[in-house]
């Protein structure tokens, strides 16, 4: 009996591979299959499932997809790269997930749910072609496109491939977006030069004003309303396409009249969000206005009446609702951020409202009331991955500054709730900014690094992250590049707190900056021990020997028991070159060993 002839049909064909897997693999099996599958989950399945591909097959490293058309295959191409492009922007380029996709469209033989052929086959040679992040195609597909995609192509010529008789000619193509900045190493950040002098003017920029309490009750109404305000901010801040001034700095406003073009221009930014909350019952409303303040105008306004079950949603409204309004400026579709689990019980959402406002009050007495706040959350609802993150903030800060009674107790619970949070969400921003810190105090400069990593990808216009990441930089050796980080916090925080000017003093000490970490430690009211001893270090550095023998007198005033090797020995230093530094000038000054 004749066998029948194999079902064949035409299609666009992509092949798609990840670069550099196996030496990823290598360093770091288990953080790179993780990452590869955060990719997979959040950037590369969802466009080729929007532009209607069909995976066919997967392989540890590449993929395999289906379209029936071609502009289908490289819109979802096009979105795939410039996606992973903006993720890259942060990472260091031995650390970055980067594909390369080629796209064909040819005569494919269908079996089962598989397919092959001399189609399948060129699709898999133009990938070899491409670079890395880059896209190749063959001239059938650039002959089919024509001018129906906002795409240019650079005629590669005729290329001899492996495995193939004949020549296939190819096409790579180019969408106007630029390339990541480069970032030296692992866990680090662009050069300092492109972070800290970053014009804010190149991006929208936005302050969103504390939403003002209508309900009456001045007491857990205004909590709810500025917890509500928070969330948006925090909403906000994990696009990258928007500069997005801090919770602190716009707290500054909270229950004042104001001048919105004033506060606009106090602030740099060019547009003003504020409104108002009005809770009765189980019902909410929210009214919020978008200004633009340079052209002194509205923009949009909205009023949002929900049951209380219905603020997450609130909040996502007003989030895409700002986004989409700022169009042309801003990528609507580009809502590139993780999603945190909402807890579906109210009362814990409002405990954990509450306990961020106490928190924010940074007095040993809001912070028992904050923890207290955070327990009852947890109580309500134990898999409320937020309300452990920060409930092990509060905790930090509490060890921190020294109002916890056993100090290495409080820090396993620390560490404890930390692992909860992540175990519960992996995506929460807050978790992974205090693992990056409770990692740096441990002396795992390389767990600190990654935590960092990921904190600044899922929030990076949160002004902690920012700082956090120049810090981290300094203590590793890269203090040029934290310089420039600390400045972007103190850009997204005009009225960041004075420690921010002590982590640049920090930065500018290490990179031989002496004068300008004198200038900044200056700028600080009431030196702790720490900075003092920072100072002392910079102005012997300057051969300011009157001055620097001056404040060390002054440290041992404070400090009688301060020893150079005691207080060198605590520092998070991950190179003794930079430790040394330190030490030798602290000894210059003549303090005690």
């Amino acid at each position: 009996m004749q066998q029948p002839a194999p079902l064949r049909k035409l299609a666009a064909i992509m092949a798609a591979d990840m670069v550099g897997y196996s030496r990823l693999m290598e360093v770091d099996e288990p953080g790179t299959l993780a990452r590869l599958r955060t990719h997979r989950l959040e950037v590369v399945d969802p466009a080729i499932a929007k532009n209607r591909g069909r995976i066919v097959k997967t392989a540890g490293d590449g993929m395999l997809v289906e379209f029936s058309s071609v502009i289908d295959a490289v819109q979802a191409a096009v979105e795939i790269q410039r996606r992973m492009n903006r993720r890259n922007t942060d990472v260091a380029s031995d650390r970055r997930i980067e594909f390369r996709i080629g796209i064909n469209l040819g005569d494919v033989i269908i079996q089962e749910d598989d397919i092959f052929g001399d189609g399948v086959n060129v699709a898999a040679r133009l990938e070899e072609l491409a670079e890395p992040g880059g896209i190749c195609i063959s001239y059938a597909v650039r002959d089919q496109l024509g001018l129906r995609m906002d795409v240019r192509f650079e005629d590669l010529g005729d290329q001899l491939m492996k495995n193939l008789a004949r020549p296939i000619r190819a096409f790579r193509v180019h969408w106007d977006e630029p390339a990541p900045a480069p970032a030296a190493e692992a866990g680090g950040a662009p050069a300092a030069k492109q972070v800290g002098a970053e014009p804010r003017g190149e991006r929208p920029s936005i302050v969103v004003l504390p939403l003002a309490n209508m309900s009456g009750d001045g007491g857990e109404q205004d909590m709810f309303a500025d917890g509500l305000t928070e969330d948006i901010i925090t909403e906000l801040s994990r696009f990258r396409e928007l500069f997005v001034i801090s919770r602190s700095s716009s707290f500054v406003f909270k229950g004042k009249p104001v001048n919105l073009r004033e506060v606009a221009r106090e602030l740099g930014v060019q547009f003003v969000l504020e409104g108002s909350v009005r809770k009765a019952a189980n019902r909410v409303r929210v009214t919020v206005q978008l200004i633009d303040a340079e052209l002194d105008r509205h923009v949009w306004a909205e009023r949002f009446d929900r049951e209380m079950e219905d603020v997450f949603a609130i909040q996502d409204e007003v989030v895409a609702s700002i986004v989409a309004t700022l169009a042309g400026r801003v990528e609507a579709a580009s809502r590139d951020r993780a999603k945190n689990k909402p807890t579906e019980n109210m009362a814990a959402y409002e405990c954990v409202l509450a306990g961020k406002t106490l928190h924010h009050r940074r007095s040993p007495e809001a912070n028992k009331q904050a923890l207290q706040m955070l327990d009852r959350a947890i109580q309500l609802d134990p898999g409320y991955a937020h309300a452990h993150a920060w409930k092990a903030c509060v905790l930090g800060q509490a060890w921190s500054n020294g109002w916890a009674k056993d100090r290495e107790a409080t820090w396993k619970k620390v560490v404890a709730e930390l692992e909860t949070a992540l175990r519960l969400d992996e995506n929460d921003s807050d978790v992974h900014r205090i693992l990056a810190a409770v990692n740096l105090v441990g002396g795992d400069h390389d767990q600190a690094a990654y935590h960092q990593s990921r904190a600044l990808q899922l929030n990076p216009n949160d002004d902690l992250i920012v700082v956090q990441q120049g810090e981290i930089l300094t203590w590793q050796g890269r203090a040029e590049e934290g310089i420039g980080w600390v400045q972007k916090a103190m850009r997204l925080n005009p009225y960041h707190p004075e420690r921010f000017w002590s982590h640049l003093a920090r930065s500018y000490f290490l990179a031989g900056r002496y004068g300008e970490a004198v200038e900044a430690l200056h700028r600080i009211s009431t030196l702790d021990v720490n900075q003092r001893a920072l100072l002392v270090a910079a102005l012997a550095q300057l051969d300011s020997e009157d001055s620097a023998r001056a404040q060390a007198a002054s440290l041992l005033e404070c400090d009688p028991a301060f020893r150079i090797s005691a207080h060198v020995k605590c520092l998070y230093f991950k190179h003794e070159a930079d430790r040394a530094h330190y030490r030798d000038a602290l000894r210059k000054a003549g303090l005690p060993e």
